[in-house]
Formats: C-alpha cells, sequence, structure tokens
C-alpha cells in the first residue's frame, strides 16, 4: 500500500521544481513545504558527494561547480538503484558522452571509465597470483594454457592518453602539458591492498582480452601480434607474470599437457 507513495516520494526528492508528494503531510495535516526542501536538498549534496567521492579525477578536471551541476543532473536522470553508495555513478561515464556541455572534453568519458574500475577493482575478491614456476613447467604446452585473470582486472581502451590523464588529476603525477597526445589502454588491477593503474604496452590490451575471453595463451599472443607489430611477447609474458595478474592456468586434460 506504501509502494506508490514511495515511488512518487522517491521522484519529488531529484526533481527540485515538484511538489510536497501528496499523502505526506506534517503534524498540522499541511504539507510540509520547508521541511521537505531541506530533506530533499540533503539527499542531493548527499549523491553530488558520493560522485565526487568516486570520480576526483574527473572533478579536477571540469572543476568543483561544474561538477556539482553535472552531478545534480546525473542524480536527477539515474537514480541509485542500491543503497549501497559506493557503486552510484556506474552509468556516469555514458552520461558524459552524451552531456552537450562536456563536449569539448572528449576524453572524460574515458577518465570516467577509469574511475569507475578502479572502484570495481578496489572492492573486487582477492586471489593469490599463480608462482610463476608453473609457467616454466609447461615448456612445449604453454601454448594450450588458458590463464584465469585476477578478479579485479579491467582493461580499458582509449583513443586518449587517460592513464597520463588520470595520474595528472590524482596527484600521482605532477600536472603538464601533453606533448604526445595519443590513445593509451589501460590495466585496472588490485593484485595485493592498493590498486594499480597501469599504461599497457603496444598491443597488450588485444592480449589480455584474449585471456579473459578464455583464449588459450598461444591464441591471445597471435592476438597482441595481430594488432600492432610492436607487439613483444617477452615483455608482456613478463607484465603478466611480475604484476600478479595471472592467478590460475587451465589445462585441457584431453591433451595431456601437465
Amino acid at each position: 500500500m506504501f509502494a506508490p507513495l514511495q515511488a512518487r516520494f522517491a521522484t519529488a526528492l531529484l526533481d527540485p521544481g515538484a511538489p510536497v508528494p501528496e499523502g505526506v503531510v506534517s503534524h498540522t495535516g499541511a504539507p510540509p513545504v520547508r521541511r521537505f526542501a531541506v530533506y530533499r536538498n540533503n539527499v542531493v549534496v548527499s549523491l553530488i558527494e558520493a560522485l565526487r567521492a568516486r570520480f576526483p579525477a574527473v572533478e579536477r578536471i571540469v572543476g568543483p561547480e561544474f561538477f556539482a551541476a553535472m552531478a545534480r543532473l546525473y542524480a536527477a536522470a539515474h537514480p541509485p538503484a542500491s543503497p549501497v553508495m559506493m557503486w552510484f555513478g556506474e552509468a556516469l561515464p555514458e552520461f558524459l558522452a552524451c552531456f552537450p556541455p562536456a563536449r569539448e572534453l572528449p576524453y572524460l568519458p574515458d577518465v570516467a571509465r577509469l574511475e569507475a574500475a578502479h572502484t570495481r577493482a578496489y572492492h573486487a575478491a582477492d586471489a593469490a597470483p599463480v608462482d610463476p614456476a608453473r609457467f616454466a613447467a609447461l615448456g612445449e604446452a604453454a601454448g594450450a594454457a588458458r590463464v584465469a585473470l585476477h578478479p579485479s582486472a579491467a582493461i580499458l581502451r582509449s583513443a586518449h592518453p587517460i592513464v597520463t590523464i588520470w595520474a595528472m588529476n590524482t596527484g600521482a603525477t605532477p600536472l603538464a602539458p601533453i606533448a604526445d597526445w595519443r590513445g593509451e589502454d589501460a590495466l585496472v588491477m588490485r593484485p595485493a591492498l592498493d590498486v594499480e593503474v597501469r599504461a599497457l604496452p603496444p598491443g597488450g590490451a588485444a592480449f589480455l582480452e584474449g585471456l579473459a575471453a578464455g583464449a588459450p595463451l598461444a591464441a591471445a599472443i597471435e592476438a597482441g601480434l595481430h594488432e600492432t607489430a610492436e607487439f613483444d611477447v617477452s615483455r608482456n609474458l613478463a607484465g603478466l607474470i611480475g604484476a600478479g595478474l595471472a592467478v590460475d592456468l587451465l589445462i585441457d586434460a584431453t591433451t595431456g599437457t601437465p
């Protein structure tokens, strides 16, 4: 019986022009206009703060006033679907891609995607990396092995230098002009306590995407080579193992490989 009232209440909270919902009254029986306005403002401010906490680089790029105005519109269009506020903002990258005031910052949606992946990586499950000796023990059978990646891992492709932009706007590196404006593919993962963001080498995204899709190691290497002649097999294998990105080796028992 309360569902219709709750729906009207939730809608009115995010619409500053909406009146107090029908059925909401004070102890006098009159609509609590001022109280509802205060409550509405507190809710919206809390949603803006949740987005600010999750997307600090986006806010630094556009400035606090622009961010607050944008976040208010986003909250109205995409109200929280969960009481867990750490996930609020999953649709912000797509919102920014269609947000006319941000049209002059075409890289902004990809920076938001990176920051969203950062949150997911932070809260992902733990997993122990594969002992490098297991790779060495495969020998000639290594190409047929399938590699399970860390559950926190996310691969993001961008036509913009998003890792560099993100690092400059989170304090990881100093702000400076970007002389070589080219696309960067990013790996976001949490091998231990801290989330790491790395720019992948040429072909590295295709290689990892192949592994993530369940392709054998040889096929994933071929994907990297197919994407670019600059793909360095040794460098990418060293990165896979050294970063703790591989958490299991899956061998087809029917082949008789170890």
